[in-house]
């Protein structure tokens, strides 16, 4: 058992909880795991490059749940992206806006988690795995289940758009389930926005089943205010002959927190995962990721980058496990970084682990700053100094945002990188 200590913010949280609510197992075993094991202490070696539950206790002084904003259509438009074309979910503080929302329901099916009660709730994000998943385990009000139907291709992008703002508390608690069926494809983009520069804590938990034949491409972008204190814990079942692929872009927030699982669970399954975090000021994103081979002919990518200035800090740590059944496993993982700064620090660990003798596995990476041969060859062709650095930094970013599967999306976020790299953060 990790080490794991009782605070003062897991009793303000628990004592909110009612026993009597919907999900009473979950919540009732949830429980009884925190009870036991706390939250994070800096001691515990998952955590011991982001000391979250000090966060927490020094910045967030309502432990309260927060609740629904004030929100409207113009509000909403005003944090869209140029170009979108697709269904738009809206959340308000973690809380569904039906309302507010435009769902086509072409090819895929929604309600609420009360309402359908999958029995996939709780089965792919184990309690056990994180103990900010039991947190939200036993937080959360409701989410969304969202089911794509068997051989169909959902066309457009859905798109999860997060409105956070603490109001009369500052925890947010989200939930998403997903269940795609076999030989069935969609795209789903994910944007979360602070409505205001207060202080919240958010802790999401989405977990996805990927059935057989079947490809989900997952596009996130965080750039929350400066205050925002941020986990989210994704969870993938990925079965025979499925694609998964994840593109995670950390751009701000104060301490940030993403552990992202594949789980390989059948031959054939592809699992994809690339991120970026750019970041300054005193920003501090932790990617956590986990690939666990379980079958033969499986294979696995991963590329994560950053690029960090003034006392910024990237944590980056990627396993991969391959099985002992896990033959003809072909999985690579690369984390690269550029230190802008004296005072940027990024902790990297990619990890391998193997148990089968016939694989193609490789690991690695880098640290280092803007090769200087590069930045001299572009001056000497008549750029300044900032637009030569701004170009070497966005060929090396850019690697990344290529993965990004919806064109509008892609040019949002290059435009937002282009802009914080011109402006020499």
């Amino acid at each position: 058992m990790t080490t794991t200590t009782k605070n003062n913010t897991l009793d303000s949280i628990l004592s909110q909880v009612s026993s009597g609510s919907s999900f009473s197992d979950l919540r009732k075993s949830s429980r009884d795991f925190l009870e036991k094991n706390g939250l994070p202490a800096i001691k515990e070696e998952e955590y011991k490059f982001t000391a979250i539950t000090k966060k927490l206790e020094n910045s967030i002084s309502d432990f309260s749940f927060a609740k629904k904003a004030s929100l409207n259509n113009e509000i909403i438009q005003s944090h869209m992206f140029g170009g979108f074309e697709g269904d738009l979910l809206v959340f308000n503080n973690g809380f569904f806006e039906k309302e507010l929302s435009t769902i086509s329901n072409n090819g895929y099916t929604l309600s609420l988690i009360s309402d359908a009660k999958p029995e996939l709730l709780g089965k792919i994000a184990a309690t056990e795995k994180d103990p900010f998943v039991a947190l939200n385990n036993i937080s959360f009000g409701d989410g969304i289940y969202l089911k794509v139907s068997k051989n169909q291709k959902v066309e457009k992008p859905i798109l999860f758009l997060f409105l956070n703002q603490s109001n009369d508390g500052q925890v947010i608690n989200s939930r998403i389930l997903i269940e795609v069926e076999d030989n069935a494809e969609v795209t789903f983009l994910e944007d979360s926005v602070s409505l205001d520069g207060k202080t919240y804590f958010s802790n999401m938990v989405t977990e996805i089943k990927v059935g057989q034949n079947s490809q989900v491409h997952y596009n996130r972008l965080q750039n929350e205010s400066k205050n925002a204190i941020t986990v989210n814990n994704t969870e993938t079942d990925i079965h025979r002959d499925a694609v998964f692929t994840s593109v995670v872009i950390s751009l701000s927030g104060d301490m940030v927190r993403n552990n992202l699982s594949l789980n390989l669970l059948d031959s054939g399954c592809e699992g994809n995962m690339y991120g970026l975090y750019l970041l300054n000021g005193k920003t501090h994103v932790d990617n956590h990721t986990n690939v666990d081979h379980t079958k033969p002919h499986a294979q696995s990518n991963e590329l994560y980058k950053g690029v960090l200035a003034d006392s910024s800090r990237g944590v980056f740590n990627g396993k991969i496990f391959v099985r002992q059944d896990a033959q003809k496993t072909n999985a690579f993982q690369q984390n690269n970084n550029i230190l802008l700064s004296e005072d940027a620090i990024v902790n990297t660990k990619p990890q391998l682990e193997i148990w089968a003798d016939d694989v193609k596995c490789s690991h690695g990476c880098t640290t280092g700053q803007l090769d200087e041969e590069a930045l001299f060859y572009l001056r000497a062709r008549g750029l300044g100094k900032e637009q030569a650095r701004g170009m070497l930094l966005y060929a090396f970013t850019g690697e990344v945002m290529d993965h990004i599967s919806d064109e509008a999306f892609q040019n949002h976020i290059v435009n937002i990188v282009q802009n914080r790299l011109g402006s020499n953060f």
